[in-house]
């Protein structure tokens, strides 16, 4: 579906690229032995190097490197044999050097490209320009003191993956999408634990707007967005702010801008600069990364079945549509706990029972799937249960309840509770011959034409079986007592 925005001149196009910085999942930093591990005391992981004392020298750390090759070749990028590190000039208080030590001209990774599932259930491919490693800056607060702010360097020196996609995404959605993604990737291949919230995977969203079929317009990128809901936020608001800016007569700025997540705007930073603002030049202490291809094709041995492939083979193997697929890959802990429920049961129930009851209760109990008092070996006799029709769907979601608080096999509390399905044929006769023999009126009122009232009639005898009755029995023989 195109996302089409509607100003007083016309319909306009978003265009929008994202620059993605996901922590490298490593115990150590990029160039130095400091602990990269999150929420220590502030400036208590940082060794000289990070602190940008004169003289010191910084090591490649392997094990980055190991992580942005499969990294890259989970996103079908080609990995680059040599790349070169280069230093990126420019002042802040958490930047000790000056400078800052990335790769531009000569990436680790080069091009490539994921897949992306919308709500409609169409799949587009967003190109990725290039994955580059460099090391993280400090981090200024300036809410701790009225009149100062603070600098931790816990944070300088880490190793960030900065992924830079193309400009093909059009909406909000695809821009969540491709956010989604790719963070279900990265946390496949444990090379990024994907944690917004704690700034290990962050983003910078450039936006512009365009009539439709016209030349690029100018961009501003908005810094450092943390969530989905806030990147979707953020695209929203500044796209409309252009609009508004051009149809009055201005002209766009191509500046940096930042989002606001309780005014859900964006304000202005700073004006955006060039790559010749930074004064990019290879930094004379580090030698051009050279990787073998040998190297290369033993991490690619490494690699683990991707969202995607496992998606395409859901859908090939159950018979899934592409957004219930989607949905179960989007975590690699909800796919494997899927696979172990699934294991000889109705699959597309399973996967209902899993994404609606079993995650809504969680969400509920703010619990993650691995805290689940609910094993993935339980969900699947349950849904065993229902399939041969020992107990029905309603009294299946008491027996989860139950589950849910006490962990007991579904079996267990069904035999406990006396909850087994009656698909006593005789026994079902009787309760219907009561029920129409009690509401006289009520016959008479669907045979005269009220067909809604069978619900009625189903309703009642399920109530008076204690809710054991089979479903399926109830309704044929009701049909037959109420056509005679």
């Amino acid at each position: 579906m195109t996302y089409i925005l509607k100003g007083e001149t016309g319909d306009w196009e978003t265009v929008i690229g994202l620059e993605v910085h996901a922590q490298v999942l490593t115990k150590s930093k990029l160039f130095s032995g400091a602990s990269a591990d999150f929420g220590a005391a502030p400036n208590s992981q940082v060794s000289p190097i990070d602190a940008g004392m004169p003289g010191m020298l910084p090591v490649i750390n392997k094990e980055c490197v190991t992580k942005a090759v499969l990294t890259g070749l989970g996103l079908n990028a080609v990995i680059n044999n040599v790349s070169v590190f280069e230093r990126k000039n420019y002042f802040y208080p958490d930047l000790p050097q000056g400078y800052q030590i990335s790769q531009y001209q000569h990436p680790i990774v080069g091009n490539g490209e994921i897949e992306i599932d919308l709500a409609d259930g169409t799949v587009k491919v967003i190109g990725i320009e290039r994955l580059h490693l460099e090391q993280d800056a400090g981090k200024s607060l300036h809410d701790q003191h009225p009149q100062k702010s603070y600098v931790d360097l816990n944070r300088s020196g880490n190793p960030l993956m900065e992924i830079v996609s193309k400009p093909d995404m059009r909406s909000p959605e695809e821009a969540g999408a491709y956010v989604t993604k790719l963070r279900a990737i990265v946390r496949y291949l444990g090379t990024c634990d994907g944690n917004m919230d704690e700034g290990s995977m962050r983003c910078d969203v450039n936006v512009s707007v365009r009539k439709f079929g016209a030349e690029l317009g100018t961009r501003c990128e908005i810094k450092n967005v943390n969530s989905v809901r806030f990147v979707q936020q953020a695209i929203e608001y500044e796209a409309r702010r252009q609009i508004e800016v051009i149809e009055s007569g201005g002209k766009i700025v191509q500046e940096t801008r930042l989002f606001d997540t309780k005014q859900g705007t964006t304000r202005s930073m700073r004006s955006k600069e060039d790559a010749h603002d930074y004064r990019y030049f290879p930094d004379p202490d580090l030698l051009p990364l050279t990787v073998a291809n040998d190297f290369i094709d033993d991490i690619r041995k490494t690699m683990p079945e991707l969202p995607d492939a496992k998606k395409h083979r859901f859908i090939k193997d159950f018979g899934m549509s592409v957004q219930d697929a989607s949905v179960l890959v989007q975590e690699k802990d909800r796919a494997e706990y899927f696979e172990k429920a699934a294991e000889g049961r109705d699959a597309k129930l399973v996967a209902n029972w899993l994404t609606t009851e079993l995650l809504g209760a969680l969400n509920k109990g703010e619990k993650t799937l691995r805290e689940s008092p609910v094993k993935a070996s339980q969900l699947g006799a349950l849904v065993g249960l229902i399939s041969d029709n020992t107990i029905s769907g309603r009294i299946a979601k008491e027996v989860f309840a139950e589950m849910f608080v006490s962990g007991k096999d579904p079996g267990v509390i069904v035999e406990e509770k006396g909850l087994k399905q009656v698909t006593d044929t005789g026994a079902i006769e009787k309760i219907v011959a009561e029920v129409v023999a009690e509401n006289p009126d009520k016959v008479a009122e669907y045979k005269g034409g009220k067909d809604k009232l069978f619900g009625f009639f189903v309703g009642s005898v399920l109530k008076k079986s204690g809710g054991k009755a089979n479903p399926g029995i109830v309704n044929d023989l009701l049909k037959k007592k109420l056509e005679e």
